[in-house]
């Protein structure tokens, strides 16, 4: 059995400059680092925090730190995880810097799988998780300008397209997927969610078998409009595919194919990862950084 790790920065349009390019490519591999060294002491799980905790603490990605903001002008995070039968999310949470630490505590301390908002926000505090420093200068400048377009009194549906389009050029969730040498298999994602959501608005990332799924046969994260993936049950299908011995780019690649026939194109991506240590990135977007490492220590990013 063979240990692989897989992670991915977002689907989307990634209209990237050098330096973009670059920084993309470092904060991938740098997760792909992190999480194989807690894979020489660790499990799938311990691999999977680490990675998504460097790929919040970016600032590249819609995540941690480089979240985005609901209509309100607030930062809203979503995070899950599932190991070994077990689930454990975070859902509006407003305080912790990594989502995913809140997450994994969920999994491993509570009898819970979901906790929600402020509730979540002061199990936060309690456990001694860092604080989120706010929304960056990027997102700010975002937001601002919305308002602006608004208060201009342009319409409310072009602004909103052209933001969220911009938005969608700089990335999306994070996930990661990951097998350990006893074939013991983890997901999780985390996500400041869509930009300029509802406050309250919940996406797939903190829903088993939406944005995260894995068993005894394979583990499996989404990327994307979360409401589609919500509405197709996307990761479940997946792994489940994988589960009847079907390869996880042909287990992709066919719900892939229904959410582009219901939904269209640019509308998702996902990573896969089965019992066997194969490993498949699809998307129907314009681009999704992505990439992995196994434990014979080679790392290939893809995507960009």
């Amino acid at each position: 059995m063979r240990a692989v790790l897989a992670v991915h920065g977002g689907a989307g349009k990634w209209v990237t400059d050098g330096e973009t390019h670059r920084n993309v490519r470092r904060a991938l591999e740098d997760a792909l680092l992190e999480g194989f060294k807690a894979y020489h002491s660790g499990s799938s799980l311990d691999m999977v925090v680490a990675a998504i905790e460097v790929l919040e603490d970016s600032g590249v990605f819609n995540a941690g730190v480089g979240s985005t903001v609901d209509a309100s002008g607030s930062i809203s995070m979503d995070a899950g995880l599932a190991h070994r039968g077990r689930a454990g999310a975070v859902t509006c949470v407003r305080y912790p810097k990594n989502p995913i630490k809140l997450a994994r505590f969920i999994l491993e301390k509570t009898d819970h799988v979901i906790v929600a908002g402020v509730a979540a926000d002061v199990l936060a505090r309690k456990i001694g998780l860092e604080p989120h420093p706010g929304p960056s200068q990027r997102v700010l400048e975002l937001y601002n300008n919305f308002i602006v377009r608004l208060k201009r009194g342009e319409s409310v549906e072009s602004p909103f397209k052209r933001s969220l389009e911009t938005w969608l050029s700089m990335g999306d969730t994070v996930g990661a997927v990951a097998i350990d040498r006893s074939g013991t298999l983890a997901a999780g994602a985390s996500t400041g969610g869509v930009f300029l959501k509802m406050p309250g608005r919940v996406g797939d990332s903190p829903i088993l078998g939406a944005g995260f799924y894995a068993n005894e046969c394979g583990a499996a994260v989404a990327t994307g409009i979360g409401e589609y993936i919500l509405l197709t049950h996307a990761t479940l299908k997946i792994v489940e595919a994988m589960c009847s011995d079907i390869a996880p780019e042909k287990a992709v690649e066919k719900i892939l194919s229904i959410i582009t026939s219901r939904f269209g194109s640019n509308t998702a991506g996902f990573i896969a990862l089965d019992r066997l240590g194969r490993v498949a990135g699809l998307y129907n977007t314009r681009a999704m950084p992505w990439g992995y490492i196994s434990d014979e220590g080679t790392i290939r990013v893809l995507g960009i």
